[in-house]
C-alpha cells in the first residue's frame, strides 16, 4: 500500500515524497482513511511508529478548503511538552509546504506577544501546551468556537503530568459538535474512561498490544551492585556501556534533574561530546541544545523525561537509562526514542539492587524480560576506608597506658637528683627571673599604720529618735512665728 491509496490529494503527497515517505505505517494505513471520513478515532500504537503523520496528513486535506478568523482558530491540537508540541508544528511545516494553512506554536518560555500577533491574523491549525492555551483564553486574546476538529496528543502522559482538570475545561470551551482524534502509546483503564467523556463512537485503532516495546529495538540491562547514592560507580558503568558499543549518537535518561546536571559534567570532563536538557532551563537554550543534537554537533544528550514523549531524532543509535523510570509507561516511551520507522536501535539500561521495584513493573507491563549484559571491565568501585586521624590514634594510646594511683609517687630506675637554685634565681621562674622581683622593697611602719586606720570602719553616732508629734510641735510654733512678724511688719509699715 502507498500513500496514494490513502486518499490524499497530489499537493500532500508531493510533499510526503519530499520528506523521504513512502509507504505507510500500519497506523498510518488505519488511520488516515478514517479521519478523512470525519469519524473520531482512538489510536493507540508503538512510539515511533508515525503516529503524529497519521492525523496531521489528513488535517491539511481537511482544513485546505476555508478561512480562518481573527482569534478564532479552525483546529487545536493539544500536546504534553513544549518539545512534542514544537515536533508536531514541525512535522505542519514539512508536509503543509504546499498548502496556504497557517499556524501558531502556543508553548511557555516564549513571548507572549509574538503568539498573540499572530492569533490576531487567524490561524488554521493551532498547536498548544495546556497551560498557556488556558492563559490566553482567560486574557481574551482566544476564542474556541470555532474548532472543528481537536487533536489530543500523548493522553497518558497529559494524565501523568496532572493536565487532565486542565484539558477537561479547555474540552468544555469547545464546540459540541467536533471531530475529535485521541492518540497515545499506552491505553489504560483510565484513560478509555478519559476518551469517553470526550469522543462519540470513537473507531479504536490498536495496531499491536498496549505498551509493547518494537521488534527493532534491542535491548539490555546491566546491574550494577553499589549503594543508591553512589553514583561514582553508576557513572563508571555508563562510561564502559558506552565505551563498549558502536555509538553514533545517544540519549541518555535520568529520574533527576540534579543527576542530568551530574551526568552531563562527568562526561565532559572524561572526553565526551555530551550535552544536557531539562525542565528548569529557558525554552531557548532547550531548542537550541536539540537542534544541535538533531545537527550532529551533540553527540550524547542528557536529560530528563521531558524528552521521552514524541521527539524524533532521525537515526538515533542508542538509548541508555541511568535510572530505570518511576511508572513503567516512561520506559516503553524512553526507549521509544531509538528503532523508529523501522530502523535498528538499542537501549541499555542500569539498575541497582534499590530497584528492584521498578524492574518488576517492567517487565510485567512489556511482558517479557530483559536480556542481562555483562562487562568485565565494570567492577563496583569498593569503598575504602577512611584513616582514622591521628589524634584518635593518641587518645586510643592513652586509654590504655595504666594510670598510677592517687598517691603513689612514680619511680624510676635513674636516681632523681635535686639540684639547689642558684643565687638570685627563684624556684618555678625557670632560667629567667623577672626584675621587678629582684628589686628591694623597703616597708614604713608609720605608712602602714595610717593606712590600717583610714581602712577601719568608723563608729557611726546612734541616731536621734524623733517621733510624728514631736515634729509637727516644732512645726506649729514656726509658722506663728512667721505670721506674728508679719503683724508687727504691717504695724510698723502703717
Amino acid at each position: 500500500m502507498n500513500f496514494a491509496d490513502l486518499g490524499l490529494s497530489d499537493e500532500l503527497l508531493s510533499a510526503v515524497s519530499d520528506a523521504g515517505y513512502e509507504t505507510p505505517t500500519p497506523i498510518q494505513a488505519q488511520a488516515i482513511p478514517q479521519v478523512l471520513m470525519g469519524r473520531d478515532i482512538m489510536g493507540c500504537a508503538q512510539t515511533g511508529t508515525g503516529k503524529t503523520a497519521s492525523f496531521t496528513l489528513p488535517m491539511i486535506d481537511i482544513l485546505a478548503s476555508g478561512r480562518a478568523r481573527a482569534r478564532m482558530p479552525r483546529s487545536l491540537i493539544l500536546a504534553p511538552t513544549r518539545e512534542l508540541a514544537a515536533q508536531v508544528a514541525q512535522n505542519f511545516e514539512t508536509y503543509g509546504k504546499n498548502s496556504k494553512l497557517s499556524m501558531a506554536l502556543l508553548i511557555g518560555g516564549t513571548s507572549m506577544g509574538d503568539q498573540m500577533k499572530i492569533i490576531d491574523r487567524g490561524v488554521d491549525v493551532l498547536i498548544a501546551t495546556p497551560g498557556r492555551l488556558l492563559d490566553l483564553f482567560e486574557r481574551g486574546s482566544l476564542i474556541l468556537r470555532d474548532v472543528k476538529i481537536l487533536v489530543i496528543d500523548e493522553a497518558d502522559r497529559m494524565m501523568d503530568m496532572g493536565f487532565i482538570p486542565d484539558v477537561e475545561k479547555i474540552v468544555s470551551l469547545l464546540p459540541q459538535i467536533r471531530q475529535t482524534l485521541f492518540f497515545s502509546a499506552t491505553m489504560a483503564t483510565e484513560i478509555k474512561k478519559l476518551a469517553d467523556k470526550f469522543l462519540m463512537n470513537p473507531k479504536e485503532i490498536s495496531v499491536s498490544k498496549p505498551a509493547t516495546t518494537a521488534e527493532t529495538v534491542r535491548q539490555g540491562l546491566m546491574m550494577v551492585d553499589c549503594k543508591p547514592h553512589d553514583g561514582k560507580t553508576k557513572r563508571t558503568a555508563l562510561r564502559a556501556l558506552i565505551d563498549s558499543e558502536d555509538v553514533k549518537n545517544a540519549i541518555v535518561f535520568c529520574n533527576r534533574k540534579r543527576d542530568v546536571g551530574i551526568v552531563y559534567r562527568s562526561l565532559n570532563k572524561h572526553g565526551y561530546n555530551a550535552g544536557q536538557m531539562h525542565g528548569d532551563m529557558v525554552q531557548s537554550a532547550r531548542m537550541e541544545t536539540l537542534d544541535k543534537f538533531k545537527n550532529g554537533e551533540i553527540t550524547i544528550l542528557v536529560c530528563s523525561d521531558v524528552a521521552a514523549r514524541g521527539l524524533d531524532v532521525p537515526a538515533l543509535s542508542h538509548v541508555f537509562n541511568y535510572d530505570l523510570p518511576s511508572h513503567a509507561d516512561d520506559y516503553v516511551h524512553r526507549i521509544g526514542r531509538t528503532g523508529r520507522a523501522g530502523k535498528d536501535g538499542t537501549a541499555l539500561s542500569l539498575t541497582t539492587p534499590s530497584e528492584k521495584k521498578q524492574l518488576a513493573a517492567i517487565v510485567k507491563l512489556i511482558g517479557n524480560k530483559i536480556p542481562p549484559v555483562k562487562l568485565d571491565a565494570v567492577q563496583p568501585v569498593e569503598e575504602k576506608k577512611a584513616p582514622a586521624p591521628k589524634r584518635e590514634k593518641e587518645r586510643e594510646n592513652t586509654r590504655t597506658r595504666e594510670r598510677p594511683q592517687r598517691g603513689a609517687r612514680k619511680t624510676t630506675d635513674a636516681v632523681m637528683v635535686q639540684e639547689e637554685p642558684a643565687d638570685g634565681v627563684i624556684i618555678g621562674m625557670g632560667a629567667h627571673t623577672p626584675a621587678f622581683l629582684l628589686r628591694p622593697v623597703v616597708l614604713d611602719c608609720s605608712a602602714s599604720a595610717q593606712s590600717e586606720e583610714k581602712s577601719a570602719p568608723r563608729k557611726k553616732a546612734p541616731a536621734k529618735k524623733t517621733t510624728r508629734r514631736a515634729s509637727t510641735a516644732k512645726a506649729k510654733p514656726r509658722a506663728k512665728k512667721k505670721t506674728e512678724t508679719t503683724t508687727e511688719e504691717k504695724t510698723a509699715q502703717e
